[in-house]
């Protein structure tokens, strides 16, 4: 019986190199060599947006997407500071947003290009918001006419959803605020984005999607970091809205402030006088009026209770809670408005809650004792100032109430004659 010879083998041990395992070296140089050179044989515009069709997949925009943005916003490749990078026979081309007219027609011609090479080349949308974000770190090193330039494309690109409103976020930056580089960076956008989109309603939506109308302060100059300069500065440029966009909001902020200020007097039993004094420095400070307060007293102290779930046992329940924080009331209903908005709240609460339906002639009546409320302020709501939330069974309920003040009104008046 024959055996099969063995076959010889080399010594050492052999090692077998993927293809797929070789990287290829990291060249962005030689990319914008190319990219440039391809740019400049263009004659127009289409004739760039066909070139930089045709070669995403040789010139690999995978690897080289933010290299490709830098040169076609920037003219070439962009170094920390926003300078570029002087490396190569020509490190910069005229083929760019930064070298364009900065009338809108040209820039709108230019945001085509980006539109149809991003629906081209998907993975290149990702890419562009990250890029964005750098480029807008870079604003400084940029000249004013290159940072007008970049605003408006800017303002386009978030227009047609190329890049999200929170990109402007980056612009919070010091070396970018102090000089006032951000606040007026971020007009010319919102300018631009305003007349794109045919009014208030959108850029207002833009800011809100981003989180920036609740942070327009962040991008004033530290020095000049007040309501008036802020509202000046808007005003200035028609955008009074987005002033009040942000008067809203730092509204907001500030009764979710007093709402937590109140909630933590009370859970280290401060006591009321202390509590007054408290919300009455913050409420001025933060100029929220007097009849707002008291609703947020109202909404607060109301929803510091377990409240029992039968109602026969719920309105004694009530009183003796409210009883306690009577003279806090008191204290933030000293005008019609502050009594009339404290007995709207109190009607909307029972109207919400049915467990109270029945328990609101009775909280009427002991802030009426306890002079939190007047007998005109009852009256006037009882004629006219009523909402129309449960109206008839609270009319109803009220009504004996209302006759004896109205018998009780009448005697006095009898009484001085």
């Amino acid at each position: 019986m024959s055996q099969k010879a063995e076959r010889p083998v080399l010594s050492g041990q052999r090692i077998k190199t993927r293809k797929r395992d070789e990287r290829e070296k990291n060249d962005p140089t030689g990319f914008r060599d190319a990219v440039i050179a391809g740019l400049d044989s263009a004659e127009d515009l289409e004739q760039i947006y066909k070139y930089l069709d045709s070669a995403g997949n040789k010139l690999d925009y995978r690897r080289y997407g933010e290299v490709l943005f830098d040169i076609l916003i920037a003219g070439g490749l962009l170094v920390p500071g926003g300078s570029i990078s002087q490396d190569g026979e020509k490190p910069r081309t005229d083929r760019c947003i930064f070298a364009a007219s900065e009338d809108m027609e040209s820039m709108r011609n230019h945001e085509q290009i980006f539109i149809r090479l991003m629906r081209r080349y998907k993975y290149l949308e990702k890419m562009f918001e990250e890029e964005m974000k750098k480029i807008l770190i870079f604003i400084k090193g940029f000249t004013p006419l290159e940072r007008i330039k970049l605003a408006r494309m800017t303002a386009l690109w978030m227009a047609n959803g190329s890049i999200p409103p929170q990109v402007l976020n980056v612009l919070n930056n010091e070396h970018l605020t102090k000089d006032g580089l951000a606040l007026e960076f971020l007009l010319e956008v919102f300018v631009t984005f305003k007349q794109e989109k045919g009014g208030n309603a959108p850029l207002v939506a833009a800011l809100r999607k981003g989180g920036l109308d609740t942070r327009l302060m962040d991008f004033l100059p530290m020095n000049k970091r007040t309501e008036d300069y802020l509202k000046t500065v808007l005003v200035e440029k028609d955008l009074a809205d987005i002033f009040k966009l942000h008067k809203n909001q730092a509204s907001q902020e500030a009764k979710r402030e007093l709402t937590q200020l109140l909630i933590d007097d009370i859970n280290d039993s401060k006591t009321i006088k202390d509590i007054i004094g408290d919300l009455k420095e913050m409420s001025t400070k933060s100029n929220i009026p007097e009849h707002e307060v008291v609703g947020l007293i109202w909404s607060t102290v109301m929803s510091l209770a377990e409240w029992n779930k039968k109602e026969e046992l719920v309105a004694e329940q009530a009183l003796k809670h409210l009883r306690a924080y009577t003279p806090l009331f008191e204290a933030f209903t000293s005008t019609d408005r502050s009594e009339m908005a404290l007995l709207l709240k109190v009607q909307e609460f029972c109207y919400e809650n049915m467990n109270f339906m029945k328990a609101f002639s009775k909280i009427v009546l002991l802030f009426y004792k306890t002079e939190v409320i007047t007998e005109d302020s009852i009256l006037k709501w009882y004629k006219e100032g009523h909402s129309n939330k449960g109206k008839m069974h609270f009319l109803e309920q009220m009504k004996k109430f209302i006759e004896w003040l109205q018998n009780a009104e009448e005697e006095s008046e009898s009484e001085e004659d």
